[in-house]
């Protein structure tokens, strides 16, 4: 009796053993398991020879004979490569992003070229950020970075040169040389283009659609003869008309300022009508006659 006794506690014990056992093995899987899951997954690491990139990219366009000429490099530069080496050059002494040091094993990092080559390229072309993986040879997010840091360091070191209002001697100057054009009172010519807005809100579509039937944005931009962007403004409506365009700056004319933005438009519309009807002289007078009337 009592040897029965003893064999039923030894199962009881040997049964508990075995459940708290495979309660633990189950618990431990469960966690590996949900590690695996929820770890996230390392890129994979393609050795792209950056080396060759900024190789290729060097006797293409700026060794001594380069592949390419200097007017293919103008027309896919969108500049002059002087202008370009002058751009290059200041970001890499004064902007430590752009400067090639070596990484933790002593292997030197992309160049300033191929940093600032992207930059350009996707600013010029609009295209997306791997587009010129295989030729600058580094990735997506490496060409984004590079876009967002060449932003920040142009805006850095030109803004106040290049980022600047309009003064007005510089607008006097513009002035002087849109008559001797034939076109006084006038400043630049002013242009837009049309973005597609895919995500358009659809209560906004109706004033942000033209003929086509596709709602679009519009950049405008007023540009002197020299190609210098006096006013540019990104954002309006397709249908609305240019010639009622808000300019937030001062106007000169005759040495007296048209402080309110309408006031140059109108002389800007008449100047361009009176064109064909009056000689230089009678159409200076006319502008001038109108100026006074509405600056009164």
């Amino acid at each position: 009796m009592s040897f029965s006794s003893d064999d039923a506690a030894d199962k009881l014990i040997e049964d508990t053993l075995d459940q708290h056992v495979d309660n633990f093995i189950d618990q431990q899987v469960d966690n590996f398991i949900d590690q695996q899951i929820n770890k996230p997954k390392r890129r994979a690491y393609i050795e792209r020879h950056r080396e060759q990139g900024h190789q290729d990219l060097w006797n293409d366009y700026f060794s001594e004979n380069p592949t390419y000429p200097p007017e293919m490099f103008r027309r896919r530069f969108r500049m002059t490569k002087p202008l370009f080496l002058s751009i290059v050059d200041r970001l890499s002494n004064e902007v430590p992003y752009f400067r090639q040091r070596p990484n933790a094993h002593g292997r030197y990092r992309l160049s300033a070229l191929q940093k600032c080559t992207a930059a350009i390229r996707m600013l010029a072309y609009g295209q997306s950020g791997d587009t010129y993986d295989e030729y600058l040879r580094f990735g997506e997010s490496t060409a984004l970075l590079c876009l967002e840091k060449f932003n920040e360091a142009i805006i850095q070191l030109f803004g106040d040169e290049y980022l600047r209002r309009p003064t007005p001697a510089d607008l006097q100057q513009l002035l002087d040389i849109g008559e001797v054009r034939g076109f006084p009172g006038m400043i630049g010519s002013i242009d837009c283009m049309h973005w597609e807005w895919k995500n358009c809100p659809r209560s906004w579509r109706g004033q942000y659609t033209r003929g086509d039937g596709k709602p679009t944005i519009v950049l405008e931009a007023v540009a002197s003869q020299d190609l210098w962007i006096w006013h540019a403004f990104f954002g309006l409506p397709a249908t609305i008309i240019v010639w009622r365009t808000t300019l937030q700056m001062e106007f000169i004319q005759n040495g007296q300022h048209l402080s309110n933005p309408s006031h140059y438009l109108k002389v800007l519309k008449l100047s361009f009508l009176l064109k064909n009807k009056n000689p230089p002289k009678k159409m200076s007078n006319v502008l001038s006659e109108f100026c006074n009337r509405s600056l009164q």
